[in-house]
C-alpha cells in the first residue's frame, strides 16, 4: 500500500554531529501542490534538514510527520519521497538509460523503461541516453538525478541544488517540470542558491542561518 499525505511537518527538529549542531529546533510545515525554497550560507542547516525529511538521516530531538505517519512507517514512507542530493548518486558505468531502468526495477516499479523514457523526453536526455554516465557534464548528469527521484512519482520530492550545472533551455524545461509535479499535488522543497531559478519556482522562500529559520516569507 502506498502511504498518502498532505502536509508533512517537523517540530523542534534538532540535528547534532558531535558537538557540532547542524539543526537548533525548526518548527516547519510543507503543503501538498506548493513549492517551498530554502536558501543560506554553506553550515546553514539546509542540506541537513533535507536528509532529515528524507528519512536518510534521524532527528536528535524532534519529529517529524508526513501526514498521519511517523517514522514508525519509515519503510513505506521511503517509497513515497524523490531525493535529488548535491552529490550525485549515480552509476558512472552505467547509461542514463541503464540508471533509471535499475532505479525503477529496484523500487519495484512496473513500466520502468516507459517510465525511464518519457522522463528521458521531459529533461532532453535522448542525445546521450545511451552513453555512460561519466562521459556525461554535470548539467547532463544532474537530468539523470532529477528523473530518477521522479521516476516512482512521488508524493514528497526534496533537491538540493537541483539546477546545478543546466544551460538555459535545461533549466526552462526543469521549471516546467516542477511545474506539473505542483499541479499533481506534490510537495516540493528545494536548497538553491540560484537567486533567479528560485523566484521563477517558489511559493514561499525559506532562509537558514545557523540551524534555524530566521526569515521565512510569502
Amino acid at each position: 500500500m502506498n502511504l498518502d499525505f498532505e502536509e508533512v511537518s517537523a517540530a523542534g527538529l534538532a540535528k547534532s554531529y558531535g558537538p557540532t549542531l547542524a539543526l537548533a529546533g525548526v518548527d516547519l510545515s510543507f503543503a501538498a501542490g506548493e513549492v517551498t525554497v530554502i536558501q543560506g550560507s554553506n553550515g546553514s542547516g539546509k542540506s541537513t534538514l533535507l536528509w532529515l525529511l528524507a528519512m536518510l538521516a534521524y532527528p536528535t530531538r524532534g519529529h517529524i510527520r508526513y501526514g498521519r505517519y511517523d517514522a514508525s512507517r519509515a519503510d513505506e514512507l521511503r517509497g513515497r519521497i524523490g531525493f535529488v542530493a548535491h552529490q550525485l548518486q549515480l552509476y558512472p558505468g552505467l547509461s542514463g538509460r541503464e540508471n533509471l531502468v535499475l532505479a525503477a526495477r529496484l523500487q519495484g516499479l512496473s513500466g520502468a523503461d516507459a517510465r525511464a523514457s518519457a522522463l528521458r523526453d521531459s529533461l532532453g536526455l535522448g542525445e546521450y541516453w545511451d552513453r555512460p554516465i561519466r562521459t556525461y557534464s554535470r548539467g547532463q548528469a544532474q537530468r539523470v538525478s532529477i528523473a530518477r527521484a521522479l521516476l516512482h512519482e512521488p508524493r514528497l520530492l526534496l533537491m538540493d541544488e537541483p539546477a546545478t550545472g543546466l544551460d538555459v533551455n535545461s533549466t526552462a524545461s526543469f521549471i516546467e517540470l516542477i511545474e506539473r509535479q505542483k499541479r499533481d499535488g506534490s510537495i516540493v522543497i528545494i536548497v538553491t542558491h540560484e537567486a533567479k531559478f528560485a523566484s521563477s519556482v517558489a511559493d514561499r522562500i525559506l532562509h537558514m542561518d545557523r540551524g534555524r529559520v530566521v526569515e521565512p516569507s510569502a
